[in-house]
């Protein structure tokens, strides 16, 4: 044994548990803690401009690699609830993070002290776990607990505070022999997987549904094995885009009320039996379950056993492990497939195939108009990155019009805050991938107001060299919403445009467009430029990556749109409205589009 403050255990259980990265902002009450981070040394460090932003450094960290899990620091009071919004984007889409928060010294909780607040009860809802460590010898404890919570069952974040003086304490603790605890995730068994194959077997058409639980448990290739043995084309999730890869035969199209494919609505539609893997039903991916459930039965397997039936009650249910069932799945699939017992699906295949032939290019996007529309932009995307980029995105037309348009070829790949969809959360998080991942070519993507939510850690990203492009699409508009707006005829506060004062007249950003981004984004140490036409995308992608390979900084590249472009989207799977030309030539301008036609 040996004799140690508490703080001290507290980091030597982390490095133990792997943790070589976190992201914080020191303060009074957490001081004790950022000591022995300082004598330790063994886990790096990056100073967040606000303590929001560390939360999400901490998701984009775990969200980037299988095994990883971020950490974020806080000062006690308003940090830890600065903190809330990044363990609720954790919780809601199953990423493990550890938020540590410093506290008022035990003798002072429930005093009203400076920034003394109740952060474990604040925490609760949105956390695994949230405590309040009141005794020093359960220090390391808590922190195994912690761990083991993380990564069992379905994964999700939780919050230790820490009070200033347990962790000043001293204690008897024995790193040497300290080992992680044993985790915890339920596991199919032979006799499930062979009774959802017995119904699966009976299906003349149907598909694979694969959520992100996919790819938290890592087990896209075993997804793709299975599809492949029983051919049974595969619909990914918006949080499992990447389990299977875009341009692959058996890849039927994102399915949804926004974030999908036209041919991903239609297969869906003409299914008549569902097999989810790791995906929990969301609203944006299903519409009502009278349309979505509509003529087809449904297994659902999820490592939560409360997510079953929790949308709408399945044919049957397992809960397992994305990866557990997934292995029972391919060693039965193989069984089954050597005796004769698998249908012939070649027919439904090369239907969903037509589909994605004859429905996937009928969205227009080679635009030539000046402000430029989103769609051309993302084509230029496509054209310029290729298929080993890595896209981090949130929320809005922005992101909407980027899963309709762009293509994701690997796992991990496609990084995104799902069921929260926090504004601001697209800058950490893009620096956290990059702090997971020194040599991946990540490309993050913003609307302008998810740009201004947390620009400032942009100045992190230059002073820890976490370099990364950042595409930004300008058209001065909180798009989402107004487009939302239109079911109330208003365009009612959300116009971000105005008369910069400051800007060149001779720019487009003088004509209304407000912030000007470039010269925010120099002043806080990075490199930008300015996009207006199409042809000036591809040379400002070459200029953006000599820079960073120069500079070590992230360059942004805005891209100024038209104020006003309609996305499509709709309120059922077979009721999306198109409201630009479609590539064959006819205007929707709006129409409801039938995904059968």
């Amino acid at each position: 044994m040996t004799r140690m403050k508490a703080a001290m255990a507290a980091v030597l259980v982390m490095e133990k548990e792997g943790i070589t990265q976190a992201f914080g902002v020191p303060g009074a009450a957490i001081n004790p803690l950022y000591a022995q981070l300082r004598e330790r040394q063994t886990i790096a460090h990056v100073l967040a401009r606000h303590v929001e932003g560390a939360s999400h450094m901490a998701e984009g960290y775990t969200r980037a690699r299988a095994g990883n899990i971020g950490v974020c620091i806080g000062t006690s009071g308003p940090a830890g609830t600065d903190m809330i919004t990044g363990l609720y984007s954790a919780q809601a889409d199953s990423i493990p993070i550890l938020c540590i928060t410093g506290q008022a010294p035990r003798a002072r909780l429930h005093k009203e002290d400076f920034q003394a607040v109740d952060i474990a009860s604040i925490a609760r809802p949105v956390t695994k776990w949230s405590t309040t460590v009141l005794e020093p010898a359960q220090v390391p404890r808590a922190f195994q607990q912690a761990f083991h919570l993380m990564r069992s069952g379905r994964p999700g974040p939780v919050l230790i505070d820490l009070p200033f003086d347990v962790m000043m304490a001293e204690i008897e603790f024995d790193i040497d022999t300290y080992e992680p605890m044993a985790v915890y995730k339920p596991a199919a068994s032979r006799n499930q997987i062979e009774k959802a194959m017995q119904m699966l077997v009976t299906a003349e058409r149907p598909l694979i549904v694969a959520g992100g639980g996919i790819i938290n448990a890592d087990a896209s290739d075993l997804l793709v094995e299975f599809a492949e043995l029983t051919g049974i084309p595969v619909i990914p999730t918006l949080m499992g885009w990447g389990t299977i890869p875009d341009d692959h035969a058996l890849m039927a199209g994102m399915c949804g009320l926004q974030t999908s494919h036209r041919y991903g609505n239609a297969n869906m539609l003409a299914s008549d039996f569902v097999l989810g893997i790791g995906n929990r039903w969301a609203n944006r991916h299903t519409g009502s379950p009278e349309v979505y459930c509509k003529g087809r039965k449904f297994i659902h397997v999820d490592i939560e056993p409360t997510q079953i039936g929790r949308v709408f009650a399945p044919d049957y249910g397992i809960v397992s492990d994305a990866k557990a069932a997934l292995r029972l799945f391919v060693e039965v699939a193989r069984e089954w497939k050597a005796a004769g017992r698998l249908r012939d699906l070649s027919g439904w295949v090369a239907e969903c195939q037509g589909r994605k032939r004859s429905l996937e290019y009928l969205r227009k996007t080679n635009f030539d108009s000046v402000p430029m529309k989103p769609q051309r932009v993302y084509q230029c995307m496509n054209n310029a990155f290729g298929k080993d980029v890595t896209y981090v995105s949130t929320i809005g037309l922005s992101q909407i019009a980027g899963a309709q348009f762009l293509h994701v070829y690997h796992p991990r790949h496609w990084i995104n805050c799902g069921q929260a969809g926090p504004l601001g959360w697209t800058v950490p998080a893009a620096l956290g991938v990059r702090a997971a991942d020194p040599n991946r070519k990540i490309v993050a993507l913003s609307g302008d107001y998810d740009f201004q939510f947390m620009i400032e850690e942009l100045a992190a990203g230059a002073q820890f060299k976490l370099p990364y492009i950042h595409v930004v699409v300008n058209n001065s508009y909180l798009g989402l919403i107004r487009q939302s707006q239109r079911g109330f005829t208003m365009d009612y506060c959300v116009q971000l445009g105005f008369e910069n004062i400051n800007s060149d007249p001779g720019d487009v950003t003088a004509q209304g467009y407000g912030v000007d981004h470039v010269k925010v984004v120099e002043g806080l140490g990075c490199k930008a430029i300015r996009v207006h036409r199409a042809d000036e995308i591809a040379p400002a992608i070459t200029q953006a990556e000599a820079w960073m390979a120069e500079f070590q900084v992230p360059v942004v590249i805005e891209i100024i749109l038209e104020r006003v472009t309609n996305i499509a989207m709709g309120t059922e799977i077979d009721n999306v409205v198109e409201f630009e030309e479609l590539a064959a030539g006819k205007a929707d301008v709006p129409t409801a589009v039938s995904m059968l036609d």
